[in-house]
């Protein structure tokens, strides 16, 4: 090895230093938009006071125009009942589209002669560093 050449252990410890560095901002990044988000929302709550006041659905602003509408999301409470409704009722389009990586990965594995016509794959190789032990 050259004398210019870092060694692993240096690597890990720049590497170690970054991911502490990074999960630092992180936090610090969470505390503020914490804050902001709830500033956010006390507004939202004056806005929708508004509309309800005006009788309104929008109202037009020189900075902007709110806009009240309604939201909905669904879940089910029981998910094996839902389940077989909807594979009772051919309702398939009720998911999201999109595969539960563990489960793929584990039919893939007990199915190696049977997967999914056009399914996608990407597999690389990934790298971590995990602190010694004190």
């Amino acid at each position: 090895m050259s004398e210019d050449a870092i060694t692993a252990g240096k690597l890990a410890a720049i590497y170690l230093k970054i991911r502490d560095k990074r999960e630092l901002l992180a936090k610090e990044f969470e505390a503020e938009d914490a804050k902001l988000k709830e500033s956010q929302e006390a507004i939202e709550e004056e806005l929708l006071t508004k509309c309800k006041d005006e009788d309104a659905n929008s109202i037009n602003t020189p900075f902007g125009t709110i806009i009240r509408s309604v939201k909905q999301r669904f879940w089910p409470a029981d998910w094996d009942a839902f389940n077989r409704f909807v594979l009772e009722n051919e309702a398939v389009g009720l998911f999201e589209k999109r595969v539960h990586q563990t489960n793929m990965a584990q039919w893939l594995e007990e199915h190696k002669d049977n997967p999914p016509p056009g399914l996608n794959v990407d597999r690389r190789y990934a790298c971590s560093v995990r602190r010694p032990k004190k």
